[in-house]
């Protein structure tokens, strides 16, 4: 078993305050780096050492591996935390990392990469069990013919995925066989140029599924546990917006049998670290999707039914302590809402950087803010839209929406747009009231046509 005395984040925002509270937590000193145009974030102030590791584009600093290990090296720290987007998953940065002799926090690069390709993850999840979407059962070739009958055999409509795909890039749905050779041929174009890798697969398109996530966390020891499913169904161009936990509408068996699932398959792959097996649910049935081996950011809300720290857990198994969580004793309590703050218009959806002129956060009992704003703070727009998380919970369903309609009321941002009229909107929905909602629904209902 290691220890860590001092842990490098290579990450921006709120996870990498997050990362530096519970490094705090546990007696860890941490290092933040950062891009120039991040030099006056909250989370700087929070560091025991900031180090700038380039100007604002992504590509020059927080997707810079030799940057990152150079100031990894220069402050000699003993691991780096990726946090999750940028390099969170990329293999390359996780054996980049172990050969320079830091201790990366999270799976071993062989398990990144099994699962960072689709087509590899699906075959893995078939191979331990797990229910799959009905599909090519690996890439599709150059024959047209042989592509077309595959088509038809899986029926459609279909969904064309590229395996190196993620947030939402890389997919055309097909409805009729007319358009699929011209759509596979677009996709490819369009993956090779995005992610290196033009290989696409074929999947049965469902046309009503929740989405449906499960919070897993294995130890180098054989121990695994779930901590229980997320409903991340409201989305916008397969972005989520608002997730709830636990997911609703699920049978205490359901829960139970899709949690073990995970646990198992994880166990035959030797998963280690924080983790989230994605799923399609649809007619009572699960169909996995994808994994991602990394700290989500809807993680917070696993944290409020459960009562688990999963960043203090991560730090602990990455340092190879053993779980000390039993199974039986993981019983989520409530219910928990997530709702994401970007920084861009609510009807265009066009990004809105600026600079911060007023910051009020709401507060009061089951209310979370995480965020690293702060009035005065410029938001850059080389990043992301996400600004900031606000997280309520309940004793059920609709206490916690109430508890997030009065926060979203509280919260005061101005000096840039947000999206937060879209999401007083969401919540004020019936169906979204109730939990029914499918991973169509926002687009379907408040922006049909777009």
């Amino acid at each position: 078993m290691r220890s860590f005395n001092k842990v490098l984040i290579a990450n921006r925002g709120e996870i990498a305050l997050r990362i530096i509270r519970a490094c705090r937590q546990l007696g860890i000193k941490t290092v933040a780096v950062y891009a120039s145009a991040d030099k006056d974030s909250a989370h700087l102030r929070l560091a025991d050492e900031t180090i700038c590791i380039g100007p604002a584009p992504a590509r020059e600093s927080y997707l810079n591996i030799t940057a990152i290990l150079g100031a990894a090296d220069l402050t000699k720290v003993d691991a780096i935390h990726p946090g999750y987007g940028f390099l969170a998953e990329n293999a390359d940065f996780a054996q980049q990392v172990t050969d320079s002799g830091f201790h990366f926090i999270g799976p071993s690069p062989d398990t990144i990469r099994l699962m960072g390709d689709k087509v590899s993850a699906i075959a893995a999840m078939k191979a331990a069990g797990v229910p799959t979407v009905p599909g090519s059962d690996g890439l599709l070739g150059d024959d047209d013919a042989d592509n077309l009958k595959l088509a038809r055999d899986i029926g459609y409509p279909l969904i064309i995925k590229a395996t190196a795909g993620g947030g939402g890039k890389g997919m055309r749905i097909v409805e009729a066989e007319a358009g699929l050779l011209n759509a596979i041929a677009l996709t490819r174009q369009e993956a090779d140029a995005a992610f290196g890798n033009g290989g696409v697969y074929l999947e049965k398109y469902l046309t009503r599924p929740s989405h449906i996530e499960v919070q897993v966390l294995c130890d180098h020891h054989g121990h695994c546990i779930s901590l229980g499913e997320r409903d991340c169904s409201l989305q916008r161009a397969q972005q989520k917006v608002i997730e709830s936990a636990p997911a609703p509408g699920l049978t205490p068996e359901q829960r139970k049998q899709i949690g073990q699932s995970c646990i198992e398959a994880c166990q035959a792959i030797g998963y280690r670290g924080a983790g989230t097996l994605e799923f399609l649910y649809q007619d009572g049935e699960f169909y996995f999707m994808e994994m991602n081996t990394r700290i989500q950011v809807e993680h917070t809300i696993t944290e409020m039914v459960t009562g688990v720290d999963l960043l203090a857990l991560q730090l602990k198994v990455a340092q190879g302590e053993p779980l000390n969580l039993n199974q039986r004793l993981i019983a989520p309590k409530g219910h928990a809402i997530e709702c994401r703050i970007n920084a861009e218009d609510p009807a265009s959806f066009a990004p809105s950087p600026g600079r911060i002129d007023k910051l009020q956060v709401p507060g009061g009992l089951g209310v979370r803010w995480e965020s690293h704003l702060s009035a005065g703070a410029s938001v850059p727009p080389h990043y992301d839209a996400m600004v900031a998380k606000l997280i309520t919970w309940g004793d059920d369903r609709p206490e916690a929406i109430a508890r997030m309609h009065t926060a979203l009321d509280e919260l005061t941002i101005t000096g840039i747009k947000t999206n937060v009229p879209l999401l007083k909107a969401l919540l004020a929905d019936p169906q979204v009231q109730r939990g029914e909602a499918s991973i169509h629904y926002l687009e379907d209902t408040f922006f049909p046509g777009k």
